[in-house]
């Protein structure tokens, strides 16, 4: 079999930055052990596997090791691919998932999702937590997948450095760490998931569904600017809509080709 195959740095307006996606287009999805195999080889944080369905499409996203329910850097990468390469005409596109519809449609500066929102509630932190991230917080929250939790300042979230072998045993998909920006940016943050195949991601969607409400709560903004910590690092426009969630980047195409198994 083969199938046409895309890899996109996702929440970036230049390359070698941002997240990187891979999108593969199928005719229908094979088996679960299939797609894992491809994902692995693929070897990014998440590789979209995408299937007409009349003028939508059926997305899936699986890490090198699992299936995830939700990814906003693949959906991304896959509106870039379905609008800048196969029908350059259109405005928008619908991408049926696990987590519900998702419309991708272009914006001045990229393209905009519309996710589910994450609301969180305050939590008791796991056993363990602060020895795991090696550092002190302010406060722990729980939105349903992962574990946020408020440092004090930036360039506390930038110096993290956790044990991820700790992370991994915690009750939770993941661990957000975040707390208000600096310059230009409202808020940041970094994302690890050592449980999922993912030591740290480098900008992360799904997480700001959860941070985009409780930004703007703790902020009293509607619209916020988030950047993503990590060593490559990202750039989101982030705006609550009731009880969606808008999430505004760039994508830049890396590689394009055609993947035989």
């Amino acid at each position: 079999m083969q199938a046409r195959l895309f890899q996109l740095d996702a929440f970036t307006s230049r390359r070698f930055a941002g997240n990187p996606a891979a999108v593969m287009l199928l005719e229908s999805f094979p088996d679960d052990d299939t797609l894992r195999a491809l994902a692995a080889e693929n070897n990014l944080a998440e590789t979209a596997f995408l299937v007409s369905d009349g003028t939508d499409f059926r997305i899936r996203w699986f890490t090198p090791t699992v299936e995830v329910p939700l990814c906003g850097h693949a959906t991304l990468a896959s509106a870039a691919v379905v609008l800048e390469r196969l029908a350059l005409d259109r405005r928008e596109v619908v991408f049926h998932s696990a987590s519900g519809p998702l419309i991708v449609g272009r914006s001045e500066n990229g393209y905009v999702m519309n996710f589910p929102v994450r609301r969180c509630s305050p939590v008791e932190p796991p056993h363990g937590l602060a020895a795991a991230l090696r550092t002190s917080y302010e406060e722990t929250l729980w939105d349903g997948f992962n574990i946020l939790v408020r440092l004090t300042s930036a360039a506390d979230v930038r110096s993290v450095s956790p044990d991820l072998a700790a992370i991994a045993q915690m009750p939770c998909a993941g661990v957000v760490v975040t707390a208000p920006g600096e310059g230009r940016h409202d808020c940041v943050s970094r994302y690890f998931a050592p449980a999922k195949g993912i030591p740290e991601d480098p900008v992360t969607g799904g997480a700001h569904c959860a941070l985009t409400p409780y930004w703007t709560e703790r902020l009293g903004k509607s619209e916020l600017r988030a950047f993503q910590a990590s060593a490559r690092g990202g750039e989101l426009r982030c705006r609550l809509r009731g009880d969606r969630v808008e999430l505004e980047g760039s994508c830049v195409f890396y590689l394009e080709g055609v993947a035989q198994w």
